[in-house]
């Protein structure tokens, strides 16, 4: 019996003793490649899907935009002095109006019933006044006639002692009879002199007590006037030039005293009125230089006051126009302000992008030199206008980053990018 040869086979043969060679080595090969691809912590995805920007070394522009509302700069508040019933609105809102043309006409029942009583007062105290003089200046001439009787009768009794004087130093009359001349005489004296005094007291009273009257029919008559102004506050009327914006009443309708019904806006000037995020607050100032495009010009405005209280995360800021402003500028028209908090610097640029609401500014995405892998670093964020970041650490100028949002990878480490 002849030995069959047997066919060498080609190609690899694993041997039973091989196996477990070969086994170790694909797990170590696997071990290795999970090792350098850190699969865990890297993500594919389509360099669609992102959007990577350059950083970039340039001149940054300390602003923030805003929307700013234009306004009239001046504002006057209507509110009649006087009350009553709306009866009559001579101008529409928008009219243009003109200082001291009337707006409204109100009417007062009882204000006119005061005009009345005032009127008839004075008109009683002014009569009383004219019997007062009338009777004063009747005392007066009785008076004047009771003392010219004193003095007549006061001369004729001088007359008569004088005579008995020069006949009783002729032994022509009585003792008596002189004495009683010489007394007469005197007691005439006495009376001229006391009526004298009476009546220059009576004149002074009657002088303070005219004075008086006076005064008070003046007051009176001051009363009078002020009432009959008070009328005429029931016409209301504009205080300036300008346009009616508001008139809130209606026909009929009730007015108080001092009740806001309208305004009327100063078209001589204007100022554009802006909200700003609160983050802004310590840094905007009065003072500050503003501008905005407008028809292809540029306009520049200043910070005329800041308001500090914050309403919805917002405080409001009034800006001033500095030189030329807008042709056929309106009310209500709005613009894009660029609000500028400090003077440009060079630093590291970034363009802003969503991955700010992710990662606080604390870190981002950058690429590698072939653009195919990006790695998460950490970085910090300066000041931020509204195209650019300001970068203080972590990127130098030349590398890419991705600035997209970060939802969907914010926990990956390493981003494969695929073309």
């Amino acid at each position: 019996m002849m030995d069959r040869p047997i066919a060498q086979k080609h190609g690899f043969q694993l041997s039973r003793h091989g196996l477990p060679a070969v086994g170790i080595g694909f797990v170590l090969c696997a071990f290795g490649w999970l090792l350098l691809d850190n699969h865990a912590a890297t993500l594919r995805i389509d360099a669609a899907d992102v959007t990577i920007a350059h950083v970039t070394q340039g001149e940054f522009k300390d602003y923030v935009r805003t929307n700013g509302r234009v306004v009239p700069l001046q504002v006057v508040q209507i509110a009649p002095e006087e009350g009553g019933i709306v009866r009559e609105k001579v101008v529409e809102e928008g009219a243009e109006v003109k200082m001291g043309d009337v707006i409204v006409r109100l009417s007062n029942a009882n204000l006119d019933l005061q005009i009345l009583n005032a009127e008839a007062e004075l008109a009683e105290k002014q009569n009383l006044l004219r019997n007062t003089q009338v009777a004063m200046q009747q005392d007066r001439l009785n008076n004047q006639t009771e003392l010219a009787q004193v003095e007549m009768d006061t001369r004729r009794k001088r007359r008569a002692y004088e005579q008995n004087e020069q006949l009783y130093g002729r032994g022509l009359v009585s003792r008596e009879e002189f004495m009683r001349s010489k007394e007469d005489y005197d007691l005439s004296l006495t009376k001229q002199r006391l009526i004298g005094n009476r009546l220059r007291q009576d004149s002074l009273y009657r002088t303070v007590q005219m004075d008086q009257m006076e005064d008070n029919l003046q007051a009176m008559r001051l009363n009078v006037m002020m009432v009959r102004q008070r009328k005429d506050k029931l016409e209301v009327r504009s205080a300036i030039d300008g346009e009616l914006g508001l008139l809130d009443v209606e026909l009929g309708q009730s007015i108080q005293p001092g009740q806001k019904i309208g305004q009327i806006n100063d078209l001589s000037n204007y100022k554009v009125e802006a909200s700003i995020d609160e983050h802004y607050i310590d840094r905007v100032r009065q003072g500050l230089s503003a501008t905005f495009v407008r028809n292809g010009q540029t306009y520049h405005l200043l910070v005329r006051k800041v308001y500090p209280e914050v309403r919805q995360g917002k405080f409001r800021t009034d800006f001033v126009f500095v030189g030329s402003r807008p042709e056929h500028i309106r009310t209500g028209q709005t613009y894009y302000i660029d609000l500028e908090l400090g003077r440009p610097e060079q630093a590291v640029l970034i363009p802003r992008g969503t991955f700010f609401q992710t990662t606080g500014g604390q870190w981002i995405f950058v690429l590698d030199r072939n653009g195919q892998r990006a790695y998460r670093r950490n970085i910090r964020i300066g000041r931020q206008n509204p195209q650019y970041y300001e970068v203080l650490e972590g990127l130098e100028a030349g590398e890419q980053v991705v600035v997209s949002g970060y939802e969907g990878f914010k926990e990956n480490e390493i981003l494969r990018i695929e073309k």
